[in-house]
């Protein structure tokens, strides 16, 4: 069975479309050819990754969000037959009327009979963006029942999230909704000046991992560097078996 990966967080510029295009790279390493889709309708970020053919679905009429156009969304995961996992990235102005229009419509129980597992995956922060990312959790778990699960990505560029003393898993929210949480992957903390900046560049030029290291713009340790990232990135989603 086949996964339909949705990204869904309402905080804007959390990583987002970091995960989606970290998770189809890694993907792509393990010989599949995941089907990508961007409904993000202000920054299309995921839609700039050109090597990773993503689709960009317009849900915009008149500047207004029209839930209806999602239905293309099923369309294309409908079609999409060759077992290959889809993966769809989604903007913070379009979080609630995706995560309505999942609720609404029980996809994840259409997406069961077309053979197809939803997985729904968020980004929790450190920082001042902290509560508000696990207000965005808590609200997905409201609104979506089971059996939709879900993947946490903890992400630390900002500071490691944290409660005092108390880590991620010893929340009351985790505590609480633990049997809907498939996998908690945590993104390590990277020097900002070296391992950081590199990464930021290669994000900046909407470049896959493969594309930055033939890019003679960086240099050789700059390239040593990224490898190092790709190797942890992907090694932590080795031990993610959902992914």
């Amino acid at each position: 069975m086949s996964k339909v990966h949705v990204m869904l967080q309402g905080k804007g510029g959390v990583g987002k479309s970091f995960v989606c295009a970290m998770l189809a790279q890694y993907q792509m390493s393990k010989g599949k050819t995941p089907l990508c889709i961007d409904t993000d309708p202000i920054n299309g970020t995921f839609h700039g990754y050109e090597a990773l053919g993503v689709v960009k679905l317009e849900v915009l009429h008149d500047q207004e969000i029209v839930p209806r156009k999602f239905d293309q969304l099923v369309d294309l995961i409908r079609r999409n037959d060759n077992g290959n996992d889809v993966i769809i990235d989604n903007g913070a102005s379009t979080f609630v009327p995706l995560s309505h229009y999942l609720l609404l419509h029980d996809i994840a129980g259409l997406l069961q009979e077309l053979e197809h597992e939803l997985v729904v995956h968020t980004v929790v922060v450190g920082g001042q963006a902290q509560d508000d990312t696990l207000k965005g959790f808590l609200y997905l778990v409201r609104q979506l029942p089971e059996p939709v699960s879900f993947v946490v990505w903890l992400n630390q560029y900002w500071g490691p999230v944290l409660h005092g003393e108390e880590r991620f898993e010893d929340f009351e929210i985790y505590k609480t909704n633990r049997d809907r949480i498939s996998a908690v992957v945590t993104i390590p903390e990277l020097h900002k000046d070296t391992f950081g900046e590199d990464l930021s560049e290669m994000l900046r030029d909407r470049l896959t991992f493969n594309q930055a290291l033939e890019k003679e713009a960086f240099s050789f340790m700059a390239i040593r560097r990224l490898k190092m990232i790709r190797q942890t990135l992907f090694e932590l989603m080795d031990n993610t078996s959902v992914l």
